[in-house]
């Protein structure tokens, strides 16, 4: 008989009969890692003439060994990598030679200037090209520096400004690469999407005076969206300098688009530096052939509530043509710096609004605030007295929500202040930033822009002053809007904004500026109160 120890080893050795069944689930085994042999490559044998420590040897070996461990090497992002400082001497004859600090007339225009002066191929474009598109823009073919009395005159710097606008980022041309020519064209596009918003801000609200804002930003994109700006730079025969080896309409749109938009953009940005407001109304409606009547333009149709309010004379008898708005000049005893934009926004029966508890207890405290009235040099008393009035009266309709009166006034004052607001505002910045920041590529400026403006700041500036708190609510919703931040925040904006319109109505440009960089203090810069 067999030792136990034998008997339990062949026991665990005879097979069992189990009977399995046949379908079983297969098992996926996902493999997560692998092993790799990491020893390194043995070392080459050594030569016998060559000693362990000689020189060329561990360079070999060196060179053997960033051959395995550069491939692997994550080099840091190359706007990281910091240039070393220029010398004293050759920054200031950097600084000297630039154009944007020629003269210190027009300090916009010589913020948008480029940084460098023109090489010998930005003389070439322009030599060859220049006259084409000055033709096709309607303007007279002599050099630009022939316009004017001295200096100090913008059209002088046409031709330049104009040679940038038409300098997109080309991946193959080395011209539009250069420092001051990028830098220069972005700058220029930067300013001329909020002057092309502001142009057609003004333009529709006193030619539709009967509308509110929202119909008016359909017909705006309607003619101004990217989809549609190749088209209007083909209409001027301007479409062979944008895109010289392309056929404009066989590009796709990822291709077509981004060019188009953003010389669209730098053209009125040049335009409005050197000619002002007038001239981007006539190259919009002349030149490119603007129809805003056009069937591709209209607005989508809305349910609308009758119309009870006023409009003023001057919007009654015909509807306004772009030569109207851009030829008006302001009589020289008016109440307002734009008082045919004003009596578009705040109709002359808006005064039964005046001679509430709103007007006795929170004007008198807005007012002082806000630093209002200012002092004004008018011949007669009387127009002092009644812009003051008019101006106390625009303080309540801006501070007035559209949920109060809403439904007795479809078109309520309040959006329109905020919608001429909304676009004076973005300019102002616009040309603040370009003023302060003399080398800032336009992409960056955009970038600040959009984050000083963003909604959450914006109604933040006008909390710090506490004067949200004068806010006119419906009854229904006052509850929901004053504790509820999702809603709060962007009635604080558009409250904002709608003063910032009600200032450059009555009292102009430079009464925005006061507003967003002295009272308001947009850039964050002034010292808080302790």
């Amino acid at each position: 008989m067999a030792p136990p120890a034998m008997a339990f080893q062949a026991l665990t050795l005879t097979p069992l009969p189990l009977s399995l069944p046949s379908s079983r689930r297969r098992i996926r085994v996902r493999v997560l890692a692998v092993a790799a042999d990491q020893t390194p490559p043995p070392p080459p044998p050594l030569s016998p003439s060559e000693p362990a420590n000689s020189p060329s040897r561990l360079l070999r070996e060196l060179a053997q060994r960033k051959k395995a461990v550069s491939p692997n090497k994550k080099h840091p992002p190359r706007r990281f990598i910091l240039k070393p400082p220029l010398d004293d001497e050759r920054l200031t004859r950097r600084f000297l030679s630039s154009p944007q600090l020629s003269l210190k007339a027009l300090p916009l225009l010589f913020s948008c200037l480029p940084s460098a002066p023109l090489s010998t191929a930005d003389r070439t474009w322009m030599d060859e090209y220049l006259l084409e598109a000055k033709q096709a823009l309607g303007y007279p073919l002599a050099p630009s520096e022939t316009l004017g009395e001295g200096d100090d005159c913008p059209a002088r710097h046409f031709d330049v400004l104009l040679y940038l606008a038409f300098q997109h980022l080309d991946p193959s041309s080395e011209r539009t690469k250069t420092r001051h020519v990028r830098n220069g064209h972005s700058r220029l596009w930067f300013l001329g999407q909020y002057v092309l918003e502001l142009a057609f801000c003004e333009f529709f609200l006193q030619r539709y005076p009967r509308e509110s804002p929202g119909p008016m930003r359909e017909r705006v994109f309607a003619l101004i969206g990217k989809k549609v700006l190749p088209k209007w730079l083909k209409a001027a025969s301007l479409h062979n300098l944008v895109f010289p080896y392309d056929d404009l309409d066989k590009m796709i749109r990822k291709d077509r688009e981004p060019p188009s938009k953003a010389v669209f953009w730098a053209l009125f940005g040049a335009i409005y530096l050197c000619f002002g407001m007038p001239e981007v109304y006539r190259v919009l409606f002349e030149a490119f052939g603007m129809d805003p009547d056009d069937e591709s333009c209209q607005p989508k149709l809305r349910r609308q509530l009758e119309d009870v309010d006023y409009v003023s004379v001057e919007f009654e008898k015909r509807q306004l043509t772009w030569q109207d708005v851009a030829a008006y000049r302001p009589p020289p005893d008016a109440l307002f710096a734009h008082p045919r934009l004003f009596r578009a926004c705040v109709p002359p029966g808006m005064h039964r609004f005046r001679g509430n508890i709103w007007d006795f207890d929170s004007r008198p405290k807005v007012m002082d605030t806000l630093g209002y009235p200012l002092p004004m040099n008018d011949r007669i008393p009387e127009i002092t007295e009644a812009r003051n009035i008019e101006l106390g009266l625009g303080l309540q309709l801006s501070f007035m929500h559209p949920s109060k009166h809403k439904f007795e006034h479809p078109r309520f004052c309040f959006e329109r202040l905020e919608y001429v607001g909304q676009k004076i505002q973005d300019l102002v910045l616009a040309e603040r930033l370009l003023m302060k920041h003399l080398d800032a590529p336009g992409r960056w400026l955009a970038e600040k822009h959009r984050r000083m403006l963003m909604n959450k700041y914006c109604g933040r500036y006008l909390r710090d002053k506490h004067l949200h708190h004068y806010i006119i609510y419906g009854e229904s919703v006052q509850d929901r809007f004053e504790h509820n931040r999702r809603l709060r925040n962007p009635s604080t904006t558009s409250v904002q904004q709608a003063l910032h319109g009600l200032a450059y109505c009555v009292y102009g440009k430079p009464d925005v500026r006061r507003l967003m960089f002295e009272v308001f203090d947009f850039e964050q810069v002034q010292p808080k109160a302790v």
